[in-house]
């Protein structure tokens, strides 16, 4: 159903139904990113998107909308979408999705709070890191001041999202204090997940030529194992939070919830320093 040749998804999506809600990035032009290189974005057309939900399985439980930003799809059409999920798969009992801080910004917390209650459930949204000058550098396209306030928003519409950060993102001789600005950002809002994922330079990206010219120097494995210890001590959520390193990226995949799993993780950490 979508021109574009590539589908994206978070791992623990694998067995939700996945619906293209839109094709590409409308955004791609994160430093770091390459996933939808060469791709041009557009919104799938409701009626296609109706098409794809009358081949779904009546009883499917979890759908994820494919692309890299399905809310900039807008209210209205996001309300619409919902109503037709619910339509065709009346078992449905969650819709997730990616997110970024720039297409929740489009959103009130009224408009977000009735998408909720229509079944959006899970959003995967990348923040990446909490420090300003970084940000800028890879390009991200938002502040930590927007990330902060969208977040905010997002707890007052009740909808639960999951914090994607990047380790090693600083680059050299900058881990623990991009650890200590990152967990200084999540600490004013709520989130059901962090998810961290291990800076990875791809070919073709604006990173890779940062990389080659000497602008970026990567950091080494210590210094990001480093980086996620300092990020696991200064996180001290007041309501249980999954601090989750399984993506295939990772140099070390552990999970747990904090506070209570806190020490435990720490400790499987500090094993990797060397």
């Amino acid at each position: 159903m979508s021109e574009s040749q590539t589908i994206h998804y978070p791992q623990d999506e694998v067995h939700s139904f996945l619906l293209p809600v839109t094709n590409a990035c409308s955004y791609n032009a994160c430093a770091f990113c390459s996933m939808y290189a060469g791709e041009k974005f557009s919104p799938v057309a409701l009626s296609k998107i109706e098409a794809e939900l009358k081949h779904g399985d009546i009883y499917t439980e979890r759908v994820f909308l494919t692309g890299a930003d399905p809310l900039q799809f807008g209210f209205e059409k996001m309300n619409l979408l919902l109503d037709l999920v619910h339509q065709h798969l009346p078992y449905c009992a969650c819709v997730a999705s990616y997110a970024s801080i720039r297409s929740i910004s489009k959103y009130s917390t009224e408009e977000l709070s009735i998408l909720h209650q229509k079944g959006l459930w899970d959003l995967y949204i990348g923040f990446e890191t909490g420090s300003d000058e970084v940000l800028k550098l890879m390009n991200k396209g938002h502040r930590v001041a927007d990330a902060i306030s969208q977040a905010k928003k997002l707890n007052e519409a009740d909808l639960s999202f999951n914090t994607i950060i990047i380790y090693g993102i600083a680059g050299q001789g900058r881990s623990e204090e991009n650890a200590m600005a990152t967990a200084e950002m999540i600490m004013q809002f709520r989130t059901r997940r962090i998810i961290t994922m291990n800076l990875t330079v791809f070919p073709g990206t604006k990173l890779k030529q940062m990389v080659k010219s000497g602008e970026f120097i990567a950091a080494s494995n210590r210094e990001r194992m480093i980086e996620v210890k300092t990020l696991l001590e200064y996180l001290n959520p007041t309501t249980p939070t999954v601090f989750d390193t399984t993506h295939p990226t990772n140099i070390l995949k552990i999970k747990g919830s904090l506070p209570q799993d806190k020490e435990k993780l720490l400790a499987e950490v500090k094993k990797r320093i060397i």
